[in-house]
Order: C-alpha cells, then structure tokens, then sequence
C-alpha cells in the first residue's frame, strides 16, 4: 500500500495534535497564502539566536561569545524551558507570545559543504548536493501556483534577481540604494599619509608601524573578498526596516503578491562576533525591528503570510581564537507570519556534547530545510503532491512540522 505524503502528513499532524484531518480537496480549493523568503546570507550563528541555554556544553564551547541565561544581566529571553531567544530580538517577543513566531532548531541542508557558494546554491535551488539544477525553487513554486501568473505576483527586493528566484517564470525586482561600509580614519587617503610621514623613519617604532598597517590592508583585502562571497551581493540588515516596510506597503497595496525574496548580508562572524553586543547583536537588533514592522505595516494582508529566514549553514559550536565562530552545519530556521502555529520550537535536538555533534564540531542537522518548505507549500500555498514534488523534490517528510501553518 502506498501513502501520499499529504495522506502521510495528515495522519501524523492529527495524532500530534488530536486534530481531524484535512482532506486534500480542502487543502487545494482554498487560494495560495503569500510566502516571503528572507536569506541572511554568509551564515548566522543560530546557537546565538536561538540559545540551548540549558547546555552546559554551550557554555563551556563559548567562554567569550556565549549569551547568558535569562535572568543573568543581559541574559536571553525566555522562550520555553529548554531555548531562549538573544536579546536583541526583543522587538519579536509579542509575536512569539502572539503564537505567530516559530523556531526550527538543529535544521539545515544535509549536504555537508562549508562553503558559502555552494551551500547558498543548495538553499536556493532547492536539490542539496546537486550543481545542476539551474532554476530556483520558488520560481517553480510560482509556475505550480494555480491560476495565470504575472510579473507582480513576485519579487525579489533587491537590485539583482537572485538564484531561488531565477528561472521561467518572470519575476519583479524592487532595487534598493547601495550601502557603503564605512572605514577606519586612518584608511582615509589624507589621514593614512600623514600617519606615513609621521613613522617615515627606519627605527623600531616606524618599522613596526608600517607592519601593523601591510599587515591591516592584507587582512582587510582578504575580509573583503571573503564577505563579498559569503554576502552574495547582498546588502547588510542595517537599512531592514525601511525595507520591510516598503514591502508592507507593496503587500496591502497588490493583494495578488504571492511570493518575495529578500537577501541580507554580514552574518558571517569569524573575527569579533561579539555576544548581547557587537556586530552580530547589531545585525540581528535590525533584523527584529524589520521583521516587527512587517508585521504591523502589512495590516490584515499579514492574517494569511508566512515569512521564512533561512542561512546557508550555522557556525561551529566551539568559538575561534578571533572572538567569533567558523562555518559549520546545523542552525535555527525563523517561521513567522498570521498563518503560523507559533509559541513553539520545533525539531528534534540532538545536544551539543561532543559525541553528539556532526564531526564532532558542529550542531547536527536533524531536520531537512526542505522538509519545512514541503510543509509550507502544501498546507499554506496549496499545493497538491505532483506540483510540490515539482516545486522542491525528494523532500522528507517531518511529522514535527505538520501542522506548523495554518490550513
């Protein structure tokens, strides 16, 4: 006897949660929800978003980047017995007490790649470990959308169309101004050259000097170049909340917007990462408020929308000896939106002590990304099995997950 998986997640979400099953007929004769997607691309630290505070593992990995445990001075917030949430996410709380936040711990790609490329390219086009798949899967997403389609049922914000939004289908994009990064005083032309001057000797201190500064511009050359492909192009979360809240106005605007895509840059923290703060702090305080307006700005558009934030990869458990965190293997996926059954982290935790770890470094991955994205596109953007396995193929299923959205 063969089980559809729609059959199978029926089942598994009706003994989880004592609820009836939901026929197929009324998964598909309802229209799509909206979906949007944000990438926070060069890999976040997910052990540091969500905290596993009751890990003395994580503690001990950790001496000088770990969060506190809520209650401590800038401890984490609360979020079950187990997780807390850093605290500068405060901005999200009112949806996680709303039940319109969740959290998927211990999840990610099951292809092993560290690199941002690669791993990028898997998240976005949907089949791990497979190069050739040329197209993005929520562009084949929108092509499985019943009815006529247009340009504007999609869009990517940003100024290039990114992977998981490339192929047949047209999409939108919504460019955004360019961000500058900005530089040290001494990396100004004037200031740099008067510094020259100032050590231009060839005693200990001058020579010393003109190390530290070869030194500086030889580090910096090789950050650049490796943010640059972790960022994909894309800009920081500084300018978020502007950005979320265009998006808001172009959703209560175009009722018809089923899918956006959004790329946000900097999370990948190998030198100075900093805990409550610092720059992953900073990045994730933008994050929170943007995704905090989003939710307010959309109005009653927000009622049927789901919001997924996905990265590439999570970091090592074990912090550098550069007070930050290196690529590594399982993270935390966000799920928020008015059509999630929130207040909850869900996935199976495997634990942070060293035999428990992928390659004995790393938090493991228990639960597929596609096993999440299965779930959202059959039960919120009402896909039968044929399009979905169209849309993301091979996808295993998740009881866990079942009734994560709303039907």
């Amino acid at each position: 006897m063969v089980i559809r998986r729609r059959d199978f997640l029926n089942r598994a979400a009706a003994a989880l949660f004592a609820l009836g099953p939901c026929s197929s007929a009324a998964a598909t004769d309802r229209p799509p929800g909206r979906l949007i997607v944000i990438l926070l691309r060069g890999a976040v630290d997910g052990l540091n978003v969500v905290i596993p505070y009751r890990e003395i593992a994580y503690y001990r990995a950790r001496p000088s980047i770990a969060i506190a445990p809520p209650g401590k001075p800038d401890g984490a917030l609360v979020l079950d017995g187990q997780f807390g949430l850093h605290p500068a996410l405060a901005s999200l709380m009112p949806l996680w007490g709303n039940r319109q936040l969740a959290f998927i711990h211990a999840a990610g790609s099951p292809d092993p790649t560290r690199s941002h490329f690669d791993a990028q390219l898997y998240l976005e086009n949907g089949t791990p470990g497979d190069s050739a798949t040329r197209d993005g899967w929520m562009n084949r997403l929108l092509l499985a959308l019943p009815g006529p389609r247009g340009a504007a049922d999609a869009v990517s914000i940003g100024p290039v169309l990114p992977r998981i939004l490339a192929g047949k289908a047209p999409v939108a994009t919504l460019p955004l101004g360019p961000h500058g990064v900005r530089a040290l005083p001494i990396d100004q032309p004037q200031i740099g050259s008067a510094f020259d001057r100032l050590y231009g000797g060839d005693d200990e201190v001058s020579e010393s000097y003109h190390e530290a500064r070869a030194a500086r511009t030889q580090l910096m050359d090789a950050l650049s170049k490796e943010r640059q492909t972790a960022d994909n192009g894309a800009p920081p979360p500084a300018g978020f909340p502007r950005q979320a809240a265009r998006l808001a106005s172009l959703i209560r605007r175009h009722p018809g917007l089923r899918l956006a895509a959004v790329g946000l840059g900097g999370w990948d923290t190998h030198i100075n990462q900093g805990d409550h703060k610092g720059q992953l702090a900073d990045h994730l305080r933008r994050l929170g408020e943007g995704l905090a307006v989003l939710a307010r700005a959309s109005g009653e558009a927000w009622r049927d929308t789901v919001v997924v934030v996905l990265s590439e990869f999570g970091r090592t458990v074990r912090e550098n000896g550069n007070g930050g965190t290196d690529h590594g293997h399982g993270n935390v996926i966000w799920v928020l939106g008015g059509a999630v059954n929130g207040g909850r982290v869900y996935g199976e935790w495997p634990g942070l002590a060293l035999p428990q770890l992928y390659q004995r470094r790393d938090l493991a991955v228990t639960i597929d990304f596609r096993s999440l994205l299965a779930v959202i596109l059959e039960r919120h953007m009402r896909l039968d099995d044929r399009r979905l396995e169209a849309a993301v193929p091979a996808a295993p299923p998740a009881p866990d997950l079942a009734r994560i959205v709303a039907v």
